[in-house]
């Protein structure tokens, strides 16, 4: 048996309850983790409320939770990549939010031994996302970069990974967030009413490309920024495709192997940073959605197994 946090029902974290499933395992072709942590990303909470259950549907009871670090305690026939007793971090087939999970072995990496559970637990959703954004994007050295909430998960990694590739990243966020933000290696500006003069006085000329992370009505200004909309790309607004924007489906499962392999040499390379807001137990899954819920966060939120 493991202990698992599951829902029966759609709703907010009172449907949450913490169960002993049967113990999972490795199929071919698939490795069995003990797990140390889970990030969690906005898209979980917004599974367990019901959001996403048309475009992600579910057959109750389940889980939630991809992003995993921890221990190989079973290996599936057919994987030569890991053995037991092995430390791997990256993307699991099964909820992470638990104390076992299945994983396929193209998701993982081995995590590096200065690189902590937390860390190691937080990387691979908003790591991987912003990673395959930027490629879809075709960010390159040299060019200038528009995120909007770029103080959020996926913003924190984009700006970081597009400054490494020699971007400029100008970044949208709070005024509380301009330290952090320039900590990371964006130029901060506000968001509200004035974007598109604020962002004009720091790039007259406009931008290359724009990141959409915050869905609050910046898309037209984005596009007149970026003097069209072919390299304008939002994770957020779906309705807005019929401007001619990439909307941004999620990675491919091909994008998990190189993204992981680029974001742990930037880390051990301290070009990267990952902050972690708060860790919780297991047993306080709920109140880890409700503080990723509530926002304005600079840093991850873990669940610590």
């Amino acid at each position: 048996m493991a202990r698992t946090v599951q829902f029966s029902e759609y709703g907010g974290t009172d449907v949450l309850a913490a169960v002993d499933a049967p113990a999972l395992t490795a199929g071919p072709g698939q490795v069995r983790i003990e797990v140390r942590a889970a990030g969690i990303n906005p898209i979980d909470w917004k599974i367990m409320r019901g959001f996403m259950r048309e475009m992600i549907p579910l057959t109750l009871p389940a889980g939630l939770g991809s992003d995993v670090a921890g221990v190989v305690d079973q290996v599936g026939t057919g994987v030569t990549e890991f053995q037991v007793g092995d430390e791997v971090m990256g993307r699991s087939l099964t909820p992470a939010i638990s104390e076992s999970a299945l994983a396929d072995p193209a998701n993982l990496i081995t995590k590096p031994a200065d690189i902590g559970w937390d860390v190691a637990g937080s990387v691979a959703g908003a790591g991987g996302t912003a990673w395959a954004v930027l490629n879809q994007l075709g960010i390159k050295a040299g060019d200038t970069l528009l995120v909007h909430a770029a103080a959020g998960g996926v913003g924190t990694f984009a700006v970081q990974l597009a400054v490494a590739r020699g971007a400029r990243v100008i970044g949208t966020a709070s005024e509380r967030s301009f330290e952090y933000l320039r900590s990371i290696g964006a130029e901060p500006v506000s968001y509200g009413d004035g974007l598109l003069e604020r962002v004009r006085a720091v790039a007259p000329h406009g931008v290359d490309a724009v990141l959409d992370a915050s869905g609050r009505g910046e898309i037209p200004l984005s596009i007149e920024l970026a003097g069209g909309p072919d390299r304008v790309l939002t994770l957020v607004a779906f309705d807005a495709a019929d401007t001619g924007i990439q909307v941004f489906v999620g990675a491919t499962e091909d994008d998990w192997g190189p993204a992981l392999r680029e974001i742990v040499s930037l880390l051990e390379l301290r070009r990267l940073t990952v902050p972690i807001w708060r860790t919780f137990p297991l047993a306080e899954t709920a109140a880890a959605l409700d503080t990723s819920s509530a926002g304005h966060l600079n840093g991850k939120i873990v669940v610590l197994s």
